[in-house]
Parts: structure tokens; sequence; C-alpha cells
């Protein structure tokens, strides 16, 4: 156990020492997602052990010990032992104290080997004494027994207190029947603990020069990702400054562009609205002179010589004087023609100004293309760049020799194995001993019960209340025997067995809390770190043995939990102090390298004109037009009117109606046809001269409103215009610098991520120490106190038990077996002649 304990405080340092060449991790900022991961490691050995249902024995035995041993774990006393700060010729103070404390410390231990090695010496000794007596015929050995009033009841006492005391005692035994098998199945699962650990230890070694090598890989796949960026600087850089400037180029031309369309729309409105006035023109001309002819042909029909007579003159003269509803109610005429404006239209047209807009957006367009072609030797210098810090950071990965020096240890670890596998099967040979004498023993206790339960049941089964001691049955004088053949074997193994008791009580209580509690506490690891402790020169033990610099505050209890936690041999071990991995991995010495290129880009994009001068002056021109001075309000009030004064439906039905008054003859035919007439008039001119007029009203008040404040429109967008060429003339420049700065940082965060990871893989995760921390917990925590300790302590706890019960069971068997052995006297009760009771001794014929 002390060679494997070494050897894992060896395995610590030596680790330490091969380490130093690692090194520490530095801070960076956050940049776009690079995933890096180192590979899990997956180690066999469990972190924790678990006894199983045999653990709640595990924890009586626990309770049992603190009883005993209530005190604190003596960590001042361990201290000043370990220090070897008293002499024993000189400083018998300090003698006395410590052997003082010690006592005081261990008294219950002492008191319980006491009573133990009093069992020890005395149970012989009663036991000569006892055969010596019985053999005299005392203490019971005499074959008479006499009867009393209350011998049932003491016979049912002392058959029950031995029941009672039997059950305890065999609880015992299985007790130790479980403790000693179970330590015979856990010494045979050692090789496969030991084995599980050696792999991982294995594994921790191996993983650690191949995890290096996997960190220092993943600068191709970073180079890789910053490549393939510096390749796309036209999307990322040249885009980033589009998009930047896009939110103020955009919309001016955007505006230019709506501008140019609202110029053609704003010629077809105006050719559509003048051909539509030229035919309204036409039609009301027609209207007019088909009314004429219909009001001329009424007037000829009314000079009827009927019209002259009273009751038909009325008529006419109604109808003469309705004659003056079917007169033209518009005067198209006066409309002045659109001619002129769409002249100045065709003339601002003569120029192709969503032309000039595409040649405006096409030169804001070309910037991520200007960008791509002005860059070319600086991406070209930053991947030179990247490369050469490859170069570096290969180099870095050489200078680490943890490879060959990690080999080297690899040979302690196969001697120790080899060690290990050596001796287990001898450590093996020795527990099937141990075993056997287990075994031995509880057999020999459960003899002794088994005499006791057969003493019970013969005696119990066998025994006849009616028969007189000297007359008892064969089974009842057989359950005598029985109880008194326990009591004799009794005597002679209880002292070997408690010999044995305390033999391992004194050691498994001692090692249980001198070493397996204050090593779960962590309390042992408090009393190694004590200062000046295990070297006067040195501090700080470990740190001396590492560093040599025995002042770093570097302790057992936090490198044990640090590796419970699996961290990295280099965090774990403040390896910094001895290494500093910055050094070598400075992130802003490479970073720096990679900015310096960055900052030496020199884009220049001066040269974007969004619209030239002939635009500017054909917006003006627009402007200019006179569209918006136009008198859209005669058209449109001259458009609203009705075609005609009066509806001629409603004209022709009254027409129709007033002739249908009138008498046969001409003038009634005359004015149903000039009814018939106006009404096809309405139909045929009027109904297609309104829907005209409909027409053209509407495109007519579009027409206003698009051309209502234009002289404002084309001010306001040439004034848009203005601002967006003037904020690419005086920020283009700082914009540049921005983005180039976030092209920068973005390929510098790549590189400043890896370093980082690297860092903190390096002294967070390469030679994870939990393998270590896990090994010592199997060693000590495991094997020695959990596969040895604990059901050594179970066992001598249920020996011990039982052993100890074995003492008044024998008092109750020998006191019972009077009740179920065949006495060779017995008392035999007479009438006397004076009226007394009285007795004297029968003795039987039979052979006892």
């Amino acid at each position: 156990m002390a060679l494997l304990l070494g050897f894992l405080l060896l395995l610590l340092l030596e680790l330490c020492g091969n380490t130093l060449s690692l090194g520490s991790r530095s801070s960076t900022k956050g940049t776009e997602v690079l995933e890096l991961e180192l590979p899990a490691t997956n180690y066999e050995t469990k972190d924790s052990y678990k006894a199983g249902p045999i653990g709640g024995l595990f924890q009586i035995v626990h309770i049992f010990l603190r009883v005993v041993q209530p005190n604190d774990f003596p960590e001042d006393i361990l201290r000043k032992i370990l220090q070897k700060k008293f002499d024993l010729s000189t400083d018998y103070e300090k003698v006395i104290f410590i052997d003082t404390f010690i006592i005081y410390y261990e008294i219950g231990v002492i008191i319980c080997a006491v009573l133990g090695l009093l069992f020890v010496i005395l149970m012989p000794l009663v036991g000569f004494c006892f055969g010596l007596c019985r053999c005299c015929n005392k203490c019971g050995g005499e074959m008479h027994q006499r009867q009393k009033k209350n011998g049932p009841f003491l016979r049912k006492c002392f058959a029950v207190s031995l029941l009672v005391i039997s059950i305890f005692i065999s609880i015992g035994i299985i007790y130790g029947f479980v403790a000693n098998h179970h330590l015979r199945a856990q010494i045979e699962k050692t090789r496969k603990l030991a084995d599980s650990n050696f792999r991982d230890l294995r594994t921790l070694l191996n993983g650690a020069p191949a995890e290096i090598s996997y960190i220092l890989s993943q600068y191709t796949t970073t180079k890789e990702k910053a490549f393939s960026d510096l390749d796309n600087v036209k999307s990322l850089l040249g885009g980033g400054i589009h998009e930047q400037l896009r939110p103020k180029v955009i919309p001016a031309l955007d505006d230019i562009k709506a501008m140019a369309e609202a110029i053609k729309e704003t010629k077809e409105a105006l050719l559509n609205v003048n051909n539509t006035l030229k035919e309204l023109k036409k039609s009301s001309a027609q209207l007019n002179t088909s009314l004429s002819d219909v009001k001329r042909d009424l007037e000829q029909s009314l000079n009827d010589p009927m019209c002259s007579a009273p009751p038909v003159a009325t008529t006419c003269n109604n109808i003469r004087t309705s004659l003056s509803q079917l007169d033209d109610n518009t005067n198209m005429d006066q409309l002045p023609s659109l001619d002129k404006p769409i002249d100045k239209i065709n003339d601002i047209l003569q120029t192709n100004l969503s032309s000039l807009v595409q040649q405006g957006y096409k030169s804001f367009n070309d910037i991520p293309e200007m960008v791509k072609n002005q860059t070319t030797d600086i991406i070209s210098d930053v991947k030179s760049t990247l490369n050469s810090i490859g170069t570096d950071i290969e180099s870095i990965g050489e200078q680490i020799p943890i490879q060959d020096q990690l080999s080297n240890f690899m040979g302690y670890i196969n001697d120790t194995e080899t060690y290990i596998h050596r001796n287990l099967p001898t450590l093996e040979e020795y527990d099937s001993y141990r075993w056997l004498g287990g075994l031995v023993v509880c057999c020999l206790l459960t003899l002794v019960v088994i005499f006791y339960y057969l003493g019970l049941l013969c005696g119990t089964c066998g025994y006849d209340r009616n028969a007189t001691p000297t007359r008892r049955g064969c089974v009842s004088n057989t359950g005598g025997i029985f109880l008194m053949v326990g009591a004799g074997v009794s005597f002679l193994i209880c002292w070997i067995l408690m010999t044995i008791v305390v033999l391992t009580f004194v050691v498994g209580a001692n090692v249980e809390k001198l070493l397996c509690e204050p090593y779960q506490n962590r309390k042992l690891f408090q009393v190694l770190d004590t200062p000046y402790l295990l070297n006067e020169n040195w501090k700080h033990y470990l740190s001396g043995m590492v560093f040599n610099k025995p002042d770093i505050n570097l302790t057992f209890e936090q490198v044990y939990s640090d590796c419970k936690e699996n961290k990295g041999i280099y965090a774990t071990l403040k390896l910094e102090n001895s290494y500093n991995i910055s050094e070598h991995l400075n992130i802003q010495e490479h970073a720096g390298n990679i900015s310096n290129d960055f900052q030496n880009m020199k884009v220049n994009i001066d040269n974007i004109v969004l619209l030239d001068e002939a635009g500017r002056k054909n917006l003006m021109d627009f402007s200019f037009s006179g569209i918006d001075a136009i008198n859209y309000n005669i058209y449109l009030a001259e458009l609203s009117k009705a075609p005609t004064k009066a509806n001629l439906l409603s004209f022709a039905d009254d027409l129709e109606v007033k002739a249908n008054h009138l008498p046969h003859g001409s003038l009634k035919q005359s004015l149903k046809n000039n009814a018939q007439t106006i009404r096809t008039i309405h139909r045929s001119e009027v109904i297609p001269l309104e829907q005209s007029m409909s027409s053209v009203y509407q495109s007519i008040k579009e027409l206003q409103q698009k051309s209502s404040g234009l002289g404002m429109k084309v001010t306001n967008t040439l004034s848009s215009l203005d601002s967006a060429q003037d904020f690419l003339t005086t920020r283009i420049s700082s914009v540049i610098v921005e983005e180039s700065q976030k092209y920068g940082n973005t390929i510098v965060g790549y590189f400043e991520r890896y370093l980082q990871w690297v860092k903190i893989s390096i002294t967070d995760k390469i030679a994870a120490c939990k393998p270590v921390a896990t090994a010592l917990d199997s060693a000590v925590d495991v094997f020695l106190c959990s596969y040895i300790i604990d059901p050594m302590n179970l066992f001598w706890f249920g020996i011990g038990k039982a052993t100890v019960f074995l003492l008044p069971a024998l008092i109750f068997a020998v006191k019972l077996a009077k009740y179920y052995r065949r006495m060779d006297s017995e008392d035999v009760y007479e009438d006397m002649e004076n009226g007394n009771i009285g007795f004297h001794r029968h003795h039987s014929t039979q052979t006892v």
C-alpha cells in the first residue's frame, strides 16, 4: 500500500516536471463563431465507489467506532510527530504530553482492547477452574437437582434468555460470514481495479501529446476560415462598405429614378389627355349639329296649321318653348391645347435620364469590385503573415518536450504495474488463508450456537413435566448434553476468538479513524499542507518539489481537489510560476502583426458620381416645363358639365306624351319621329361623350396631382442627391476605415479565439489529472478502506459481538442443562409421624 501511495505521489510530481513546457492562458475579445472543441477523454474507473446493501452494516460499525472513539482527528499531535520537534532524551515534558494526549485520544480503543485482553486472560482461567470445580461435584457438577417451586419458571426464563442470546450470537456470526466473503470478493476485484487505473493513467499520459498535436493542428482550420474570408473580401469588406453607404445613396437614386419615370408618365398622360380633348371637341361639335337638326325639324313641324287650333295651339306653344333645352351645354373649343407642354416634355426626354440613373447605380454597385481590386496586395501580405504565424505555432509545438518526458515516466507505470501483478497472486494467496481462517472462526462459533439450538430444541421437545429428574427422557437428556458441550466448546475457543477480535479491532479501528476518515474529510491533506512540516526549510513542500520555490502556495488539498474536478495539470500545479505560455503564445503580438497589415490597407473610392450635370439639367428643365402652371380648373370645370342642358331621354318622353294628346295627323307623327331621333342621339352620342368626359376628368385630376408642387419635388430630389453625393465625398473614407477595422478584427478575432482556446486547452484541459485523483482514491478510499478495512471491521464487530455473548450464553446453558439432563439422584418427599414433611435423597439405579 505504501508503495502504491508513493507511486501515485511520484506520478503527480513527475507530471509536474514534465509539463513545464505547456503554458498559461490569456484573454481575448469575442469574434465570430469559430467552433473549437477538444475531443473528450473517457476513463474506465468510476469516480465513486458504492458498497451496495452491505454498506448499511458498514455504517453500523462506523457509528460504533464514533461512540468508542468520538475525538477529532489529532492534527496538532500528528504535525508535531512528523516535524520531530522533540527529543526522547531531553524533551520529557513534551513526550509525556504527547503520550497523555495519545492515551486520551485512544482511550475508547484502549478500554475496549483491555476488556478484550481481560476476556482472553480470564476466560481460560475461569474455564479451567469451572472444569475442576465440576469434577469435584461442585459448581453444578453434582448430578442432583433440588426441586423448587419456581423451577418451571426458571427453566422457561433460562430457555428464553439462551434463545435470545443465541439469536444475537447468530447475527454476529452472519456478520462475520458476510464480511469474510465480502473481503474475499473485493480482493478478487483488486486486479481489475488496478488494471483499470493503470489504463486510465496510460490514457492520460498518451493522450497529452495527442491532445497537443490536435490543438496545434486546429490552426489549419482557423487559417482556412481566415483565408476564406480574405478570398471573399469583395463581399465582406466591399459589401460592408456598400451596405454602410446604401441607406444614404440608394434612396437618392431611387428618387431620381422615380422622377425619370414620372417624366415619362407625365408625357403619356399629357398625350392621352390632349388626344382625348380633341376627340371630345369633335364629339361635342357633332352633338351640337345633331341637336340643331332635331331642333329645326321640330320648329318646322310646329308650323303645321293644326297648331293654330285652340286645343293644339297650347301644346305646340309648350313644345316650342322647350326647344331651348336641346342646345349644347359645353364649350370644348375654349379649352386650350396641351401641345406646348408636350413639346417641352419631348425636349426634356431628349436626354435619357433613366440611363443616367442606371449609370449612378452601376457606379455605386461597383464599390465591392473596386475594393477587391485595390486590396489584392494587402490580402496577399495578410496571408503571408498568417502562414508565418502557423510556422511559429508549429515550432512551439515542437519545443514542447512533454511526449519525451511522459514516455520516460511510462516506465514507472510499467514497473509498478509489473510489481503489483507479480505480488497480487501472493496477496490473493494470503487472503485465501485469511478467508479460510475467518471461515474456521465463523464455523466454530456456528458449531457452538448449533449446540445451543440443538440443546434448546431437544430439551424443549423432550421435556416431560411429569417425569422426575432421574427419569427424564433420552431426548431431553441429549438436549442437556448439547448445552453442556456448547458451554465446554465456548470455554475452549472464546479466548482465541477474542484474541483475533482484539487484534483486528485495534488495527481496523485505528486505520479507520487515523487514515480513512481524515482522508475522506481531507484533514489528512491539511496536515500534509502544514508549512515547514515535511521539510523544515520549505514553507510549502509540494511547490518546493515542483518548482524549488517553496513560497508558492501549492497545497496537496488544492491539487487533489483540482484533480477531482478534472482540471489540467498546468492549472492544478500552477505551472505558470515556472513556465508562462503567454510568453510563447502572445496573442497581442501575433494579432498585432495582422492588424498592422490591415492598418496599411488603402482603399480609394472617390470617383463615384451619382448623377452628372446633364441629368441635373434634365431635372431642372422638367421643373420649369410649365406642367404645374396649367390651369387644370378650366378643364375640370368644363368636363364636369353635362353634354346637354336637359336630359334628352326625359325631353323625348315628354315630347312623346304631348304628341299622344294630339289628334291623328302628320303633326303627331312628326313629333313622335323627332322624339325617337332624340333618344337615338342620347344613346349614340351623349352617353359616349359623357364617358369620355369622365375619363378625361380623372386623367386631368391625376395629372394635376402629379404636377402639384413639381418644383418642390425636383428641388427635394436634387437636395437629396446633393446630400448623398456630399456623404460619399466626405464620409466614405471614414466608412472605409470603419469597415476595414471590422473586417480586420474579424480576421484577427479568429486567431485571438484560436490562441485563447489553445491557452485554455493547455492550461485547463490537456493532461487533466482526474485519473491521478481517481487512482489515489482507488488505493486509499476504495482498496484500503472499502475493500479491506470496512469488511475487517465488520468481521471483528460481528465475531466480537458473538464472542461477548458466549459468556452469558454458557451461563444460561449450564443452568438450563440441569433441567434437561437425567440426574443421578433426586429429592423424595415423605410424611413424618409428627405431621412434619421431610425428604431424603433417592439415588437412581440408571447410568447417566
